[in-house]
């Protein structure tokens, strides 16, 4: 095991990932554009709008990602009728898009990159200048395509689902033995779409203090809820996959989210974000004001009460509105006399007694 020296945050395209910054929200677009130009580039434009910081393709070829022998994934049975090789053939990215993907991204205002399965794909994106690669998770354990990821000198972000301790230090060292010293974690499950007992959020946790790096979430679960959990435990990238539409064919699409959710999701990430807080106990915000003077109880006259009298307990009760005398303080009233005339439901200050 190498030793280490990974940084706690960095940026991409200029945008803080980590070290208190917000959410690195990452629209993945995968193979959801079924090989239409049209498609991808619609796909980029949903991302820009709903506020995305990235929106990431994959970069693979069926041929030399699967065996031909392959057995059938289970998951896919009743979404396609293909060997995994052929289908993957059939759905992925062309890679002659890559330039005018990466420009439509610029023009359209969100930082563009992918996940590359093969050493030409990392030359591919250097090529278009993506200032980030993704591993993905069943890529962890190529220890080969990580190093030479690591050699394109930007940050790498490594999927980790499956990953046992072990495998996660072995993807590390091969990162930094290419150079790399801003990576990210991002626990998975792989899944799809994963059921929410197999998610392990804390692991996010246990990650960032284990190697001292940003970590986040791959979500491949159904729905926007689990990835809003995850961003108040504090997480620093979420990667979520998208569609224009779930009924479309393909093998992603059912388990993705639609272009509302996404927008959704991420107003909700920021919504959650901002209501952490600092976690100190300070009284009202100023937005609580009102509410604090109007709203709270304090001290209320029960009856009359006539200038020079000796106050009783009866003479008095709690009610709202709050800038009366504290609750806490009703017998301190008793017993002294009033200053002036005190009328039915007046609130009771000190200056009256």
């Amino acid at each position: 095991m190498s030793e280490r020296h990974l940084a706690e945050s960095f940026a991409i395209a200029g945008r803080p990932v980590g070290g208190g910054a917000p959410c690195y929200v990452i629209a993945e677009a995968g193979s959801n554009h079924n090989r239409d130009l049209g498609l991808a580039r619609e796909l980029i434009d949903v991302a820009a709008d709903a506020g995305a910081d990235a929106v990431k393709f994959q970069i693979y070829s069926g041929k030399t990602l699967y065996s031909s022998k392959t057995p059938r994934f289970k998951y896919l049975e009743g979404v396609a009728d293909k060997d995994t090789q052929q289908l993957l053939e059939e759905i992925e990215t062309p890679r002659a898009w890559l330039p005018e993907l990466a420009e439509h991204a610029q023009k359209a205002g969100i930082t563009f990159f992918a996940a590359p399965f093969d050493d030409a794909a990392v030359q591919e994106l250097a090529d278009v200048g993506v200032p980030a690669y993704k591993v993905a998770n069943y890529e962890l354990i190529d220890v080969h395509l990580i190093r030479r990821v690591a050699e394109a000198g930007v940050p790498v972000i490594l999927s980790v689902g499956m990953a046992t301790y072990g495998e996660v230090e072995d993807a590390l060292d091969a990162a930094i033995a290419g150079g790399a010293t801003e990576i990210a974690l991002l626990r998975c499950a792989a899944q799809y779409p994963a059921a929410a007992n197999i998610m392990n959020l804390t692991a996010m946790a246990t990650m960032r203090t284990a190697f001292g790096v940003p970590v986040g979430l791959s979500d491949h679960s159904e729905g926007i809820h689990v990835p809003l959990g995850a961003t108040g435990l504090g997480m620093d990238l979420l990667e979520k996959h998208f569609t224009l539409d779930r009924s479309m064919p393909g093998p992603d699409h059912p388990f993705a989210i639609e272009p509302d959710e996404l927008r959704a999701l991420v107003r909700g990430v920021r919504d959650v974000e901002a209501a952490m807080g600092n976690g100190r106990l300070e009284g009202p915000t100023e937005e609580e004001a009102e509410m604090h003077r109007l709203a709270r109880r304090s001290v209320i006259a029960a009856r009359p009460i006539q200038a020079g009298t000796a106050i009783r307990r009866e003479d008095l009760t709690i009610k709202r509105p709050g800038f009366g005398i504290a609750p806490k303080d009703l017998d301190r009233v008793v017993g002294r006399v009033a200053r002036v005339d005190i009328d039915f439901d007046d609130i009771v200050t000190w200056d009256m007694v």
